[in-house]
């Protein structure tokens, strides 16, 4: 009887072990392909590095010197950039304090004007009162301008017309486009023109021979 149970039991285990030994090699982990703790931590860095633009072969004090060279350059460049900036702003400034009082001599030059005008009809008599009165104030207007870097443009010079503007033209000998008398004065501020002087300038005379000769 108790040989019997000892049969019954020996064809189940025989079974238990042919199912195990029959288990496909497929299902079985692959134990050689896991990388190990520290390969995976080698490939994260190497892809961080290449994430961030790094190359990750190069030797990490190689890294730190290329960084250190780049921000060098930025640091430079932006050192050359803020110079420019501060020479142009203090050029600027420069140019803004020569010339902050263009739009008052603008201005003035027509009450100048008037007042010249007013010492011509008073030229007619130099010894009156009201003409030494007033060439006083023109001295003083003189020096003002001067001292304002305010220069007369000279007319006893070639006409240019980036200085002189010629309102009219008279018939005169010698050279063609002389200036022969001034309208207007003109002015320089420095070496800005604040206003062309107003010119009247020399034509050629008409042929008026050959004319007469056709006639007769």
């Amino acid at each position: 009887m108790q040989r019997n149970n000892e049969n019954k039991t020996h064809p189940e285990a025989d079974g238990t072990a042919e199912k195990s030994q029959d288990v496909p090699a497929e299902d079985a982990p692959e134990a050689e392909n896991t990388p190990t703790g520290r390969e995976a931590t080698d490939a994260d860095h190497a892809e961080a590095a290449e994430a961030a633009g790094e190359d990750p072969e190069l030797d990490p004090w190689e890294q730190l010197e290329a960084e250190a060279a780049k921000w060098r350059e930025v640091a430079l460049r932006t050192a050359a950039e803020m110079d420019n900036l501060r020479k142009r702003t203090s050029r600027e400034r420069e140019e803004a304090v020569r010339y902050a009082n263009a739009r008052l001599l603008e201005e003035l030059l027509p009450v100048i004007d008037n007042f010249e005008m007013g010492m011509q009809s008073a030229a007619q008599d130099k010894s009156s009162m009201i003409y030494i009165g007033m060439d006083m104030v023109r001295r003083q207007l003189d020096e003002f301008l001067a001292g304002q870097g305010v220069t007369e443009i000279p007319t006893n010079v070639p006409f240019d017309p980036n200085m002189h503007d010629a309102v009219s033209q008279e018939e005169a000998e010698g050279e063609e486009g002389r200036i022969l008398r001034v309208s207007r004065r003109g002015y320089m501020l420095r070496d800005r023109l604040l206003r062309p002087a107003s010119v009247v300038v020399s034509a050629a005379p008409a042929d008026d021979g050959g004319k007469e000769g056709g006639e007769g």
